[in-house]
């Protein structure tokens, strides 16, 4: 076992207790579509906004066909208040239509397609693949590109190239998990501003770049 899965390991087993993003929640039906359009939601909004958001959307529309059928006006007030809750219905309304008429009504399942989305990046594309496809794919957030920096694993500028760093030193079987961990354990201890190093389980082989103060 190479050092990044045993530390992945120790993160996993430390984050346990902690509650898993919302996303990976909504992946447990198996839904492509409403992995796609939770993350969406969760686009600069607390996880706790986004549950309660995402359950109400769903509950009236759960497929593209039924959002369809939903103005922007009744998708808006759904969501609210997750972030850009107005510009977030549009985007909803123009995925679902075209998936609809380009796709038959199935999310596509490959990088290029969802790219072709409105207010779909490669974040987004990735948690797709991975949690709504179960396609191998390294989903890099705010989380992930900070802790694996903080961890010594990349020396990247960006989230993207972030991606391509942790694509050669993690095994394509631990890919899809990553996300989902290194979220959870940085929403709980490896915070962005002062994390609790005192209380992390890799502390003692992590090289905490960057971080100047820390509890």
């Amino acid at each position: 076992m190479n050092k990044a899965l045993k530390t992945i390991k120790l993160i996993k087993q430390q984050s346990k207790s902690f509650k898993v993003p919302i996303v990976t929640e909504v992946a447990k039906k198996r839904n492509p579509y409403l992995v796609l359009i939770s993350c969406i939601l969760s686009l600069r909004t607390k996880d706790k906004t986004t549950v309660e958001a995402s359950k109400r959307l769903f509950r009236i529309a759960a497929t593209p066909a039924k959002m369809l059928k939903l103005s922007k006006e009744k998708i808006s007030k759904l969501i609210y208040p997750v972030g850009f809750y107005r510009n977030k219905s549009s985007e909803i309304l123009e995925i679902s239509k075209k998936i609809m008429h380009d796709f038959s009504g199935r999310v596509p399942h490959t990088m290029e397609e969802l790219l072709n989305f409105r207010g779909v990046g490669r974040k987004t594309a990735n948690l797709v693949l991975g949690l709504g496809f179960n396609i191998p794919a390294i989903c890099v957030d705010t989380h992930v590109h900070r802790i694996t920096n903080r961890l010594g694993w990349a020396r990247t500028g960006n989230p993207e190239e972030t991606e391509y760093a942790l694509e050669k030193i993690i095994p394509k079987n631990h890919w899809i998990e990553l996300n989902t961990i290194l979220v959870t354990f940085g929403q709980n201890l490896c915070v962005p501003v002062s994390p609790f190093c005192s209380r992390c389980d890799v502390f003692g082989i992590c090289k905490r770049a960057g971080v100047e103060i820390h509890r």
